[in-house]
């Protein structure tokens, strides 16, 4: 996506100022919405509007039906109306723009596919090998094992794991403190086998990788840095991979699946949305549909009046 230029270049670089020190928005979620606007100016240039105080809900209206030929899933440009609304918001309240071109902008509607999780025999499997690779490798074996556990056992999202401190980790009460979104702070709940694996971690496999470099975070890179979340995704695309027929996700995937198996389990859906840390309890519903989807297909296959 190439820069935007003059007036833009500058609301653009002021925006994201914006988000980061004054929303306190992580890099990832600074970045989404950034790209947004960037995407928004390249499409008012080629209309010929060179200022953001210009733009109306014309132009709004034409970019998502631009994104929508090219494909765009309903779910992205519901996204994008969002960020589109954010961002005309702050236009008209900084006194950028004399109006909210956006606030009259219809979010499209999002269809919501189900998310793709594993079953607990899976998930079981999965971490069965995991272990197994800490008889050959005690470091790496160890840590991709109590990634996964933590991960499967808290739901929590990878940006999550990897921003953890080693006393992030209360291990007496088996709970650990996550920074969300918007630096949102909860305390998540782990299990015996996740505080097993955590602590093999860090008797065996952390002193191996740390250096000075390492600081206080939970989980290191094998050159003893904080680990980044896409080595976090390989690793978890690798471990599931060395399990045959297990779906291939990534670590949304395991907060999927952890967020199922909770409600299978018996927790309620309040209780779930504060694990998960979502801020509408409408993010969570999504997974009571999850469960009955596998309710019908094991009433499909066992019943024979099915």
């Amino acid at each position: 996506m190439s820069e935007p230029a003059g007036a833009w270049d500058e609301v653009v670089t002021a925006y994201a100022a914006h988000l980061r020190l004054e929303r306190d928005l992580s890099e990832n979620s600074v970045r989404a919405y950034v790209n947004d606007v960037r995407g928004l100016a390249e499409h008012a240039t080629r209309l010929g509007i060179h200022d953001p105080a210009d733009i109306t809900i014309r132009e709004l209206r034409s970019h998502l039906a631009t994104l929508r030929t090219l494909g765009r899933a309903r779910a992205t440009l519901a996204r994008r109306a969002t960020s589109l609304r954010v961002f005309t918001a702050w236009l008209r309240r900084t006194g950028r723009s004399d109006v909210d071109a956006a606030s009259l902008l219809a979010n499209p509607s999002a269809h919501r596919e189900l998310p793709v999780t594993l079953s607990a025999t899976d998930m079981r499997a999965v971490l069965d090998a995991a272990a197994a690779t800490i008889a050959d490798d005690p470091t790496v074996g160890s840590r991709d094992l109590a990634m996964l556990e933590v991960l499967y056992a808290t739901g929590i999202r990878v940006g999550e794991l990897v921003g953890l401190d080693v006393d992030d980790v209360d291990r007496s009460r088996r709970v650990v403190r996550v920074f969300g979104k918007g630096r949102k702070e909860r305390t998540v709940p782990f299990g015996l086998p996740a505080q097993d694996a955590v602590d093999v971690w860090l008797a065996r496999g952390r002193p191996a990788l740390a250096t000075s470099a390492s600081g206080p975070a939970l989980f290191l890179g094998v050159r003893g840095g904080r680990i980044d979340p896409r080595t976090v995704r390989e690793i978890v695309h690798r471990r599931l991979g060395d399990v045959e027929g297990v779906a291939d996700l990534g670590p949304h995937g395991l907060r999927h699946t952890a967020a199922t198996h909770l409600l299978e389990g018996g927790a309620d859906l309040r209780s779930v949305q504060e694990v998960l840390g979502h801020a509408s309890i409408g993010t969570t519903q999504i997974y009571t549909h999850v469960s009955a989807e596998r309710l019908k297909a094991a009433f499909t296959q066992a019943h024979p009046r099915a």
